[in-house]
């Protein structure tokens, strides 16, 4: 019993092996004691299959190939499940949503499906009809969601199926949105407003990356703010509370990324769009008053006072976020909104102006590295 120690614990036992003609080695027959033979579960060829033996001279496991007709012992494995991680879910929307999940291991055997499913129950599993195959395999895929009920909350997973288990992901869940809301990339939630012929977002953009997943630079220096020619954002004074409340502050670089700013289905409007959201509420010397979000500071109100003529009559809900000059300054959060427009004006570009003290609406041009607030209009 050369070098036995079963440190392993597998504690091998020489039970022998039957012939094809009956007879046995081992136990019972010659041989007693000497070998013992496991089969495998693989083919070698149309009449053998592996196994791996055990002999009472030797401290080696012999791999070799048996008669399928011999008689061997078996040890069962345990099936072990694939082991799954369940990506975040993005993209929701009222009828559907993005998840997907990334196969680091595929347990006892290779992965014949992968995807996520989803219920409006905890615990769903691939017994249900609602879910994904989303291919083979290890590796992350991603998966899309169909068919939900609008304001409505869902729990998924992902799962992975090898030749003898299926194994799943921690349990995520999200609520699909409203009719009248729709997601950025980074999961936040706005409200839509149709107004004439246009739909637009009733908050301010708080994304910080552009549509593709690239992260849109931030913190930049007073110095490296008006230097700069690619997209960036500030917050007005650094401030949580602020881009909670008013969104970030992008410059025009990041307005007109080719990534895009706004998320799909959405743009940041023309400066002939907001000439028509101006004409449609009766022009850009009233319009301002029905844009504007009601109250006053103090009242239950962001605007300070007076806020003229605001009653929001439009549903835009605009609200005073203030802005980042050219030179990296913040000022006037509280007494004004500036928005962007896509429109260029040579070195500068349009923007829109609301003010407490008036009910106009203010067409004017800025340098592109001022950081103004953004509303992004249905394509």
């Amino acid at each position: 019993n050369t070098a036995a120690d079963n440190s392993s614990g597998f504690t091998g036992l020489p039970g022998g092996y039957r012939l094809l003609d009956g007879t046995f080695i081992g136990p019972g027959g010659s041989g007693t004691g000497s070998y013992g033979y496991w089969w495998s579960s693989t083919q070698a060829a149309t009449t053998h299959a592996r196994l791996s033996s055990l002999a009472y001279f030797t401290a080696g496991v012999q791999m070799t190939d048996f008669n399928k007709l011999y008689g061997n012992s078996v040890r069962c494995a345990k099936d072990l499940p694939p082991t799954v991680t369940t990506s975040s879910v993005t993209s929701v929307t009222p009828t559907g949503a993005t998840c997907g999940g990334d196969i680091t291991d595929s347990g006892s055997d290779a992965i014949t499906a992968r995807g996520v499913v989803w219920s409006t129950a905890p615990n769903p599993t691939v017994a249900l009809t609602t879910k994904t195959s989303d291919g083979s395999g290890t590796g992350s895929f991603t998966s899309s969601i169909t068919g939900l009920s609008p304001s409505t909350t869902y729990y998924v997973r992902a799962y992975a199926t090898n030749g003898f288990v299926t194994g799943y992901g921690s349990e995520s869940t999200f609520t699909t949105l409203d009719p009248g809301q729709f997601t950025d990339i980074d999961g936040n939630i706005y409200d839509t407003i149709a107004i004439g012929t246009q739909v637009w977002m009733q908050q301010n953009l708080k994304v910080s990356k552009y549509r593709n997943g690239d992260a849109i630079p931030t913190g930049l220096s007073a110095a490296s703010w008006q230097n700069t020619t690619s997209g960036a954002y500030a917050i007005f004074n650094n401030t949580a509370a602020n881009d909670s409340i008013y969104g970030k502050l992008y410059n025009w670089y990041a307005v007109v990324d080719s990534r895009g700013l706004c998320p799909t289905g959405w743009h940041v409007p023309s400066d002939a769009e907001w000439w028509t959201l101006e004409n449609f509420l009766g022009g850009n010397s009233v319009a301002g008053g029905k844009m504007k979000a009601t109250g006053v500071a103090g009242s239950g109100g962001l605007w300070n006072s007076p806020n003229t003529a605001a009653d929001n009559s439009s549903g835009f809900t605009g609200l005073p976020g203030g802005y980042r000059d050219y030179f990296g300054s913040f000022f006037y959060i509280g007494y004004i909104g500036e928005w962007w427009t896509s429109t260029e004006n040579l070195t500068s570009a349009w923007y829109r102006n609301l003010n407490t003290n008036n009910v106009n609406v203010y067409q004017s041009d800025d340098y592109k590295t001022a950081g103004k607030s953004v509303r992004c209009v249905r394509d």
